[in-house]
C-alpha cells in the first residue's frame, strides 16, 4: 500500500554519505510508488535556536513552515543523518526545537504532568551512520542518541514505531561496505519502511 513519505536529511551537507543515503531511499520509494518529499535542512533559511524557549512566540519562516507542513502531511518520517558526538547534528536539533512545538507537536495537559501527542499516526525510520563501532556504541554509551531521538523526541510526539537503523564505523568502511548499506536502505525505502 502506498504511504506518503518525508525524508528529512539532517547533515547540514548533501554532497555526503547521508545525501547518498536519503537520495537512494526517496528514488527507491517513489519507483515503488510511494508518494516522497525530501527536505534537506541544509538548504532551508532559519534560526536553528529556539530564542525564548516557549515563554515568547518565535514565528517560523516560511522554510520551517513548509516542513512542518510536510511532518503533518506524512504517514512516515525517515530521518537521515550522521552520529556526531554520540547523537544528531546541531541543524537537527535545532529544526527540531523550532518545528515540533507545543500547540503542533504536543500539548500539555493542564494540572497534570501528562501531554497529548499531537503527530500520533505516523511511523519513523531513523538512518544514522556513525565512526564508533555499533558495539560499542550500544554497550558501551547506551546509545544515547538512538534513546534521544526514539524517546524524547519523536515518540513524545506520538510517532511510533520509531525504526532505527545504525551504520557503521564509517570511517573504517570499504567502498563494497557503503554499497552495501545504500542496497539496504533502497530496499527499505521500496518497502516504505
Amino acid at each position: 500500500m502506498p504511504r506518503s513519505i518525508l525524508v528529512l536529511l539532517g547533515h547540514p551537507d548533501r554532497n555526503s554519505l547521508c545525501g547518498a543515503l536519503a537520495e537512494r531511499y526517496a528514488a527507491a520509494a517513489t519507483e515503488a510508488g510511494h508518494a516522497v518529499r525530501l527536505i534537506a535542512l541544509g538548504e532551508l533559511m532559519f534560526d536553528p535556536i529556539l530564542r525564548h524557549g516557549y515563554r515568547q512566540v518565535q514565528p517560523l519562516e516560511p522554510d520551517l513552515r513548509q516542513a512542518a507542513d510536510a511532518i503533518a502531511a506524512c504517514d512516515h518520517l525517515v530521518l537521515v543523518y550522521p552520529t556526531w558526538w554520540g547523537a544528531m547534528p546541531a541543524l537537527l536539533k535545532g529544526f527540531f526545537d523550532r518545528v515540533l512545538l507545543p500547540g503542533y507537536a504536543f500539548r500539555y495537559r493542564q494540572g497534570s504532568v501528562w501531554w497529548d501527542r499531537l503527530l500520533a499516526g505516523r511511523s519513523a525510520r531513523v538512518i544514522t551512520p556513525m565512526d564508533t563501532p555499533l558495539w560499542y556504541y550500544r554497550g558501551f554509551y547506551r546509545a544515547p542518541g538512538h534513546a534521544q531521538v526514539r524517546g524524547t523526541i519523536l515518540e513524545f510526539c506520538g510517532i511510533r514505531p520509531v525504526r532505527i537503523t545504525a551504520l557503521g564505523p564509517v570511517r573504517s568502511s570499504t567502498p563494497a561496505r557503503r554499497d552495501a548499506w545504500l542496497e539496504k536502505v533502497e530496499r527499505l525505502g521500496r518497502a516504505g519502511r
